[in-house]
């Protein structure tokens, strides 16, 4: 058995390919993880799907054809070339495929090195995977030591300290351009970044108004906030009247495009943080308008200062890496080890009756003779209980299925 990841991210797919391979529509995703699953060898899946990133982890029987055939699936799906996900596209294998997951839980292999977001997206992509039965036990158990991995780096380093998110990196890039102060700001859609969107800039000083399509959502929010909203339909209004806009809706195309926008004689900032993208503009000297990958400047400042402190949060994955191997080598041994000296000890009863039934030994020796048989096979299988133990991964399940034959354990296996 092995874990496996495919990952296009930031790092090796550019925004408008991302956007084609967003999955953040539940059907679509649904559809995706059954054409995963099809494949026999394929036990257990599930895909992150962000702004940034779009990985697919799965636990499958052998490796064979299985990132051909995610990537087919993929391409079929998001109906992009094949051959160019190939190329793009990094693939993990077994200890590869935890310290990634390990590394983007953590927050390490992010855009903003630090956010926190990962983890909530993280344990939502699990739900939606679990609640449909895409995944089990196997991932489950990846994702638990994953989160405490990233549990255990925001504790033990300061990576996380007043966190950052794509949100705060395009208020900071705003609050650049221009004195957020007093300044209203529109922020378009109510979700989780939009939320963070307003967050940052009432921290400003700006004063927001909330547009949303769900207008209960948008009320809700602005109680919450003290601001004002508005319908989504009513977006036209805001468009040719205000200077400042962040828009992070679920849209699946664009909601701002050249066709809404008229002449004015100030200056308008777009700062779109969703993905797929929300705005589709012609930039002038009037209209600008900042993309996710358009924040790098901030992002390569974050990622200086928080050098020294990912240094130490990459040891400390590389640790739990090596510690998840050798609980799971534990976990997928201790049947093994038990069924063996269960074995051993119905073959040592079974020799002593035959023994008695035939007046090798007495019957008033039985006991003792119990014991010294008891305590022979506890010193013959202590050095291989041990050598067991210490083994991991693919090797540990190779031996494990030839004791398995070996000795037929079959039935004394909870593993069989």
């Amino acid at each position: 058995m092995h874990y496996f990841c495919i990952s296009f991210t930031h790092k090796n797919t550019d925004l408008t390919l991302r956007e084609k391979l967003s999955l953040n529509d539940e059907t679509k995703k649904s559809e995706f993880l059954k054409l995963v699953l099809s494949k026999e060898n394929i036990i257990e899946s599930l895909v992150i799907s962000t702004c940034n990133r779009v990985e697919i982890l799965a636990f499958v029987e052998d490796l064979e054809q299985v990132s051909k055939h995610i990537i087919t699936a993929l391409a079929l799906l998001c109906e992009v070339d094949k051959n160019d996900l190939t190329k793009r596209a990094d693939i993990f294998e077994d200890s590869g495929a935890i310290h990634h997951l390990f590394s983007v839980a953590s927050s390490l292999d992010s855009l903003v090195i630090g956010e926190t977001q990962i983890t909530g997206q993280i344990k939502n992509a699990f739900h939606f995977a679990k609640n449909l039965g895409f995944c089990g036990d196997n991932l489950a158990f990846a994702l638990h030591h994953a989160f405490k991995c990233a549990a255990k780096v925001r504790n033990q380093t300061q990576i996380s300290k007043n966190p950052i998110s794509v949100a705060s990196v395009a208020v900071a890039k705003a609050k650049e351009l221009l004195d957020l102060s007093q300044k209203k700001a529109v922020v378009i859609g109510a979700g989780e970044m939009a939320q963070l969107a307003c967050k940052h800039l009432l921290q400003t000083g700006a004063k927001l108004v909330i547009l949303n399509r769900d207008i209960q959502k948008a009320r809700e929010l602005s109680e919450e906030l003290k601001c004002e909203f508005d319908s989504l339909e009513n977006l036209p209004n805001y468009l040719n009247t205000h200077e400042l806009f962040f828009s992070a809706t679920n849209a699946n195309h664009a909601i701002i495009t050249d066709k809404m926008i008229k002449s004015v004689e100030f200056k308008r900032y777009f700062f779109d943080i969703a993905v797929p993208r929300d705005i589709e503009l012609d930039e002038n000297d009037n209209v600008k308008v900042f993309a996710v990958d358009d924040l790098e400047e901030v992002v390569r400042k974050n990622l200086a200062l928080r050098e020294c402190e990912a240094g130490i949060a990459y040891s400390i994955i590389g640790a739990m890496t090596t510690e998840f191997f050798k609980t799971l080598s534990d976990l997928t041994l201790t049947p093994t080890i038990k069924a063996l000296r269960l074995k051993a000890k119905e073959c040592a009863s079974k020799q002593l009756q035959i023994a008695l039934s035939k007046g090798y030994l007495k019957k008033s020796d039985e006991e003792e003779a119990r014991k010294l048989i008891h305590q022979t096979f506890k010193a013959f299988l202590h050095e291989p209980t041990l050598n067991l133990k210490h083994l991991q991964g693919k090797k540990s399940e190779e031996i494990i299925h030839s004791l398995n034959y070996l000795f037929n354990l079959g039935e004394h296996n909870e593993t069989k």
